[in-house]
């Protein structure tokens, strides 16, 4: 197909948000490339929406399959996906909503020996994680090599979302974790995993809502349209109480 017609299918499918950011902006997102680490609850929503707004190029992230317990939540998955890589089966979602997207999926867990080849050259970086030292080793890679941080997580009905930057406090600092200022070795990885209690209960719009809120925190920092919610400050939700929408510093 002539390159002319992939522009304009591109510029179609964004074109009700095109009185929201100029061009010039749009072009910034559709030139970026974000790295999304998980393909599950939040991951999936993350994926999703960043496809949908028009970012150029995706890397993605997850060593799991697809199960029955997922589908009460995780958008990528179906009854047809199930025993199938969430990594897989996302890049091809992600070609039947946006095929202009560029994906490159990884059916791996990022540790210390492969997070230097899968993340870099990522301009944002964006956690979908349920493994508390996973998400310790990338805020700290993130902030060493300066590469914005979008952090979010749930649990039930609550959710927690900030953004962390070389210039912000770090991760470790904002929530007080007994990781800070320590090597990461067995110890620590033991201390950071008795914070995390078995699997945590959850129901399908928390991870939804707070993945498409990252996405958007994404599409701030790389368009530069609004205000990112910067640490020390953290966005709060509960969908029990919708009172309980909040910015807090910490």
């Amino acid at each position: 197909m002539p390159e002319r017609f992939n522009e304009m299918g591109y510029w179609e499918i964004v074109t009700r948000q095109m009185s929201i950011v100029s061009k010039s902006e749009q072009t910034r997102f559709k030139e970026s490339k974000i790295a999304v680490i998980g393909c599950g609850g939040i991951g999936g929503s993350v994926i999703e929406m960043l496809a949908r707004m028009g970012v150029g190029s995706l890397v993605i992230i997850d060593k799991d399959s697809f199960d029955m317990s997922n589908l009460n939540r995780q958008v990528m998955s179906s009854i047809d996906s199930l025993r199938k890589s969430k990594s897989e089966v996302t890049k091809e979602n992600v070609r039947l909503i946006n095929p202009y997207v560029e994906v490159i999926a990884y059916n791996e867990e990022l540790d210390e020996h492969n997070i230097d080849k899968i993340l870099s050259g990522c301009d944002v970086i964006i956690d979908a994680l349920d493994n508390l030292y996973t998400r310790v080793l990338i805020s700290r890679y993130t902030k060493e090599n300066e590469i914005p941080f979008v952090h979010g997580a749930i649990h039930g009905t609550m959710g927690q979302l900030s953004v962390f930057t070389e210039k912000t406090p770090s991760y470790e600092e904002v929530f007080s974790l007994p990781s800070k200022g320590k090597e990461l070795n067995k110890n620590v990885k033991f201390d950071l995993e008795k914070l995390s209690h078995g699997v945590p209960p959850v129901i399908g719009p928390t991870p939804n809502i707070i993945g498409s809120l990252e996405a958007f925190e994404a599409f701030k920092l790389i368009t530069g349209i609004g205000t990112p919610t910067f640490a020390p400050k953290v966005l709060n939700v509960d969908l029990l109480d919708l009172n309980s929408f909040s910015c807090l510093e910490l």
